[in-house]
């Protein structure tokens, strides 16, 4: 299974590719998105949404994972960090890939084993886990992380999805248990 895992951002989106089979992990590539600052929105999310379409067009995923967006303080900048967010989210399904969603706390419990790991240690364990010759820069290695953090995730929301059938009112949607 190829994976795709997206880190969203209005001045650099993250991409990483892995593969799995059964237990093992491969590293495919990785990569940034540029969009700069100077440019107005409008043009930015369309460069995002055409990145990601030439990455999912490149590599033919089975699926993808994009991190969430936090609220942070500035609410200016979380509708723009959303807005990131789903110009890559239309590429994913676009292209008819199920999307997966997780936090950067999850992200960083699958990859690090705590969830308030610091970036240079998702870095180095992204590096470890995928074997890499050194450190991937920090939106490739966050995007990695959440292509692992699918990886690690998928198999037990493939068991639940299919037990949900029997329990009533569960089903899979999108990647997620609902």
């Amino acid at each position: 299974m190829i994976i795709l895992g997206i880190d969203p951002g209005l001045r650099t989106t993250g991409f990483g590719v892995i593969e799995k089979q059964g237990n093992k992990l491969r590293y495919i590539a990785s990569g940034t998105i540029k969009t700069g600052s100077e440019t107005a929105l409008p043009p930015r999310l369309k460069l995002i949404l055409a990145g990601i379409s030439e990455v999912v067009r490149t590599y033919r995923p089975d699926c993808a994972a994009i991190e969430k967006v936090f609220v942070n303080v500035n609410p200016q900048s979380t509708l723009l960090l959303g807005q990131a967010r789903g110009a890559a989210i239309t590429a994913l399904v676009g292209a008819e890939l199920d999307v997966a969603e997780y936090t950067a706390l999850q992200v960083k419990q699958a990859v690090v084993g705590t969830g308030r790991a610091a970036k240079e240690q998702v870095q180095d364990m992204v590096a470890r886990l995928l074997v890499l010759p050194g450190l991937p820069g920090t939106d490739a290695a966050d995007a990695l992380g959440v292509a692992i953090c699918h990886a690690h995730s998928h198999d037990a929301l493939a068991l639940l999805g299919a037990l949900a059938p029997a329990l009533g009112t569960l089903r899979m949607k999108n990647g997620r248990l609902v």
